[in-house]
């Protein structure tokens, strides 16, 4: 099987599968023998696709869609045996896991300011194995965001507060003195982070390569907003709504829908459009370029944002008391399809999506996603039924927002159960995988199913639940479950349904 171009990509039948990289079991980190495992599984099964969530670098609670930089690679992800292997660190060096997280880190931390110290040559020691030029190139590749996210990162590493904004005034208002002075002072720090960005890159890279020569791209996913505790948002403060201090004015959610029947209160900062328009949209496009670089496929999470977004003032608790307001439309994906004539983009458009966001969507041609759980409502005319998918489409068993299609199925009513049983043609037994079965026979070009529903898992396997702030984010692959047998059970139901790319 081999990979044709991006372009291509809706015009064969392909499947995949939706796994985040902290799924994987990896003691030292996942970017290298763990994550070639899972491809050698997705590309022995006969999938093409690898989906992930954000790869950022995240804050406490784990989420990927709250992250600290829309650029940055989380620096969890990195093995650090690679590093054993390129000769940066020795196994002695590599102490046991913590058993909590901030220990785990404050390891990880030490084993990167080693092996970052070696690789600077600062120990007097010569390695034959170190990049000095390549790490050049990528600072000069990456320099319209990189010494910003370095300078927050070492910064909030110091001050070891809850957000920018309790830092010293100065730091917080990026007074260049005293950020010279800072940088001055943390000359090791700021290496180090660097470093961390450099090898993470390296080794998403060599994935990728991997994943491309076994049949298998990388699909990205972009969050249509970005944390208010981020590099982004303290080093470009005027594009976005926020006050003298640098507080919210106002905030993102959703209004009441199928994930949150009271709506969801995001938090996150909101942009201004007027100022990016000015720009030329031009941080977005430098967002869009590096992902480019990471990911063969990238989603827009949330794009009906682009056409109305709710907007709730800062002060209001309650998603309910916020209120749409247009966002950029046309003119935004005007500008990145001028600088990207081949940009690879996938529409979410699940929620509330009124028909405006549905005609900008295909005015721009996006491939849009339907989600076989949302299908049964008893409305023949419900887009997410298998005879109202559309080939240039995207269809999901269940994304990481839902249940998994097991612990789904059996939490139906009676009636909806029926329902399902007999579109499907089932009688229920094998669950989840008439449901796969089905979203493979769909007309989608492109079926995605969440590991947990390849591998036939209950709502005691749920990735994460809109909403809440516990227990999500944590779920993790037992290796053990990636039998032989399931892969041949997968790789004839691609072939049965024709999606062998």
């Amino acid at each position: 099987m081999t990979v044709g171009s991006t372009n291509d990509l809706f015009s064969t039948r392909r499947a995949g599968a939706l796994l985040h990289p902290t799924c994987l079991p990896g003691p030292w980190g996942v970017l290298g023998a763990s994550a070639r495992k899972f491809v050698d599984f997705l590309a022995d099964s006969g999938l093409s696709v690898w989906q992930t969530l954000p790869i950022g670098p995240t804050h406490r609670d784990l989420s990927p869609y709250q992250s600290l930089s829309a650029h940055a690679g989380n620096p969890e992800f990195i093995d650090l045996f690679e590093l054993v292997v390129s000769g940066l660190l020795t196994e002695a060096d590599l102490a046991e896991p913590g058993t909590n997280a901030t220990e785990a880190t404050k390891q990880r931390e030490d084993s990167f300011a080693l092996a970052a110290k070696r690789f600077f040559n600062q120990d007097g020691q010569d390695s034959n194995n170190t990049d000095q030029a390549g790490f050049q190139r990528f600072r000069e590749a990456n320099d319209y965001w990189l010494d910003d996210f370095c300078l927050f990162c070492a910064i909030r590493e110091v001050q070891a507060v809850p957000g920018w904004l309790q830092w010293p005034e100065s730091l917080r208002d990026r007074d260049s003195g005293a950020l010279r002075d800072f940088m001055d002072q943390n000359q090791e720090r700021l290496g180090r982070i660097r470093f961390e960005q450099f090898v993470f890159q390296q080794q998403w890279h060599h994935l990728r390569e991997y994943a491309r020569a076994r049949g298998v791209l990388l699909f990205g996913d972009i969050p249509i907003f970005v944390a208010h505790d981020s590099a982004d948002v303290w080093a470009n403060r005027h594009l976005f709504k926020l006050d003298e201090r640098g507080e919210s004015t106002v905030v993102a959610g959703v209004p009441p829908d199928y994930f949150s029947p009271n709506g969801q209160h995001w938090g996150n900062p909101l942009y201004n459009w007027e100022a990016m328009a000015g720009e030329g949209y031009q941080w977005w496009l430098e967002r869009l370029e590096s992902q480019r670089h990471l990911f063969d496929l990238i989603r827009i999470d949330h794009f009906r944002g682009l056409q109305a977004y709710w907007e709730i003032p800062a002060q209001t608790p309650e998603p309910r008391y916020g209120y749409w307001v247009a966002g950029p439309g046309d003119r935004f994906l005007e500008a990145c399809f001028n600088r990207f004539p081949d940009l690879p983009l996938v529409a979410e458009n699940l929620g509330i999506i009124s028909d405006d966001v549905e005609e900008l969507r295909k005015r721009f041609h996006l491939p849009g996603m339907t989600v076989m759980q949302f299908g049964f409502d008893g409305s023949p005319d419900n887009p997410h039924l298998l005879h109202n998918h559309h080939a240039r489409d995207l269809v999901y068993t269940g994304t990481h927002d839902n249940d998994t299609t097991l612990g789904w199925y059996r939490s139906l009513d009676d009636h909806t159960r029926r329902n399902v049983n007999e579109y499907l043609g089932t009688s229920g037994d094998g669950m989840p995988w008439p449901v796969i079965d089905a979203a493979f026979r769909s007309a989608c070009s492109l079926a995605i199913v969440p590991m947990q529903d390849f591998l036939g898992l209950g709502t005691e396997a749920r990735f994460n639940t809109p909403g809440t702030v516990v227990n999500n984010w944590v779920w993790q692959l037992d290796w053990n479950l990636l039998s032989k047998g399931l892969s041949y059970r997968i790789s004839e139901s691609v072939r049965q349904h024709g999606r062998g790319a």
